[in-house]
């Protein structure tokens, strides 16, 4: 799913997509439950969920989550503390260095705002985090946001626009944008 494309609910795009899901969380069902010194165990099922070997010297912490795997690209010395998802359908790349603390969500996808497009579509983009990135814990990163290089996210903050480089962002608050 590229950059701001729709997606239709009802084609086979999306059935494809949603049996991946369900093959998916069957897999990290079982990652979440292993031992936590079984390494190898561990290894064997992050390749099938990423469709890869885990890059050199990255560490996650379960509970982990994500929806479809195949779009997360996680570069060397990435950090991913206890129980954080990742929603990579439309992709998800985290530079190396990246650190993410717990509880930190990713969405790629989405629904439009339209009450009636919005069970007949999936919208979305991709997120891109630099490297040398700290995301807080708890905090969320939504759909077509890049995170610039040295970018810290502090906790709780929900992240709906670009981040340059080199600066804190805080904050969660929700304000009226429209009506209908």
């Amino acid at each position: 799913m590229p950059d701001n494309r729709l997606l239709r609910i009802h084609s086979d795009e999306f059935r494809a997509m949603s049996e991946r899901v369900l093959r998916v969380t069957e897999l990290t069902s079982r990652l979440n439950v292993l031992p936590f010194e079984d390494e190898a165990g561990k290894a064997a099922l992050f390749e099938r969920i990423l469709g890869r070997p885990l890059p050199d010297r990255v560490t996650i912490y379960p509970p982990f989550y994500t929806d479809h795997g195949l779009r997360l690209d996680l570069a060397e010395r990435v950090f991913i503390n206890q129980n954080c998802t990742f929603l990579d359908y439309a992709g998800i790349r985290l530079g190396e260095r990246t650190m993410v603390g717990p509880r930190a969500t990713f969405i790629t996808v989405g629904h439009p705002v339209d009450p009636e497009e919005r069970r007949g579509w999936l919208s979305g983009g991709p997120i891109d985090v630099a490297e040398n990135v700290w995301i807080g814990a708890g905090a969320t990163i939504l759909p077509g946001v890049t995170i610039g290089r040295d970018a810290v996210i502090a906790a709780g903050a929900v992240v709906a626009e670009d981040v340059p480089p080199s600066t804190l962002v805080t904050g969660a608050k929700a304000a009226v944008r429209r009506q209908w």
